[in-house]
């Protein structure tokens, strides 16, 4: 039977608003899954400004190293100063092989070394996320470099020697509970770029994962979270799970410093099992 004009066309709007209806739907669960993804990367603390009215994400944070200043992106969508124009396989290429969709090689100051085993699903949520922002117009401030790796083919050279992409892989001899925590404190995370000892050009002692770094950011010393005695070996699983919340040490004193804003802008926005997962992992290494 054939319908009658009007019929018809009001049948397939309806049937165009059903279609839709899914995918908006998955979009929305992406934006916000992505938005944790964002908290639980440390991507706030690290892409705003440290000023009370800077605009979030939108770049500018200075990152004082042994090389030199570096200056966060502004990675709001904005289509001239930010990753507006980014498709989904240019946005994983950062993260995975830490290059630019202009094919050049980024600076270890962005932790791609970690974020290489955060996984693609991950990765195209925390972008969703992003792109559901309001554009900011916030142009790139020039880093600051020494000479010696002022160069982007500094940056290439150093990739050649010292990073090695490569995703997460569970332990299938652990628990779910420990491959979580794995993976964020690894990985998503990144704790492993302030807590870990580096070598002199730059490159993360790996052998010494997490055991502290006497020249963290800023020159500021930064603890050993291993399980011993030098680092977090008299800290509970639920000592840690309440520092990762509140910033409350063992002791009752509060962290300051750089850990300052990662509780607030990051570990104290994950839930209540991601923040055990860390802790179980943490324990784990004697």
């Amino acid at each position: 039977m054939r319908l009658h004009p009007w019929l018809a066309a009001i049948a397939a709007a309806a049937a165009a608003v059903f279609a839709a209806a899914p995918a908006a739907a998955t979009d929305e669960a992406a934006v916000e899954r992505g938005e944790y993804l964002i908290h639980a990367g440390g991507c706030i603390t690290c892409h705003t400004k440290d000023e009370d009215d800077a605009v979030p994400l939108a770049g500018g944070r200075a990152l004082e190293t042994p090389f030199g200043t570096f200056y966060s992106p502004n990675i709001t969508p904005d289509e001239e100063t930010g990753i507006g124009t980014w498709s989904d396989d240019e946005f994983v290429m950062a993260f995975w092989d830490g290059v630019g969709p202009d094919g050049e090689d980024y600076f270890p100051a962005f932790p791609f070394t970690s974020y290489t085993g955060v996984s693609r699903e991950d990765l195209l949520a925390m972008k969703a996320y992003l792109f559901s922002l309001e554009p900011v117009d916030a142009p790139q401030i020039e880093h600051e470099l020494s000479l010696l790796v002022s160069s982007r083919a500094a940056a290439g050279i150093w990739k050649s020697r010292y990073f090695e992409p490569g995703r997460f892989e569970a332990d299938p001899a652990r628990s779910e509970e420990w491959n979580r925590g794995a993976y964020i404190v690894r990985h998503l995370g990144h704790c492993g770029e302030c807590h870990t000892p580096r070598a002199r050009f730059g490159d993360l002692l790996e052998d010494q994962a997490l055991s502290g770094n006497p020249e963290g950011p800023g020159d500021e010393k930064v603890p050993s979270i291993r399980n011993t005695e030098d680092g977090i070996g008299d800290w509970s699983v639920s000592d840690i799970e309440y520092f990762l919340d509140i910033g409350m040490l063992p002791d009752g004193d509060f962290t300051g410093g750089s850990m300052a804003p990662v509780i607030d802008d990051n570990t104290s926005h994950l839930t209540g099992a991601d923040r055990r997962a860390i802790a179980t992992y943490l324990k784990s290494l004697n």
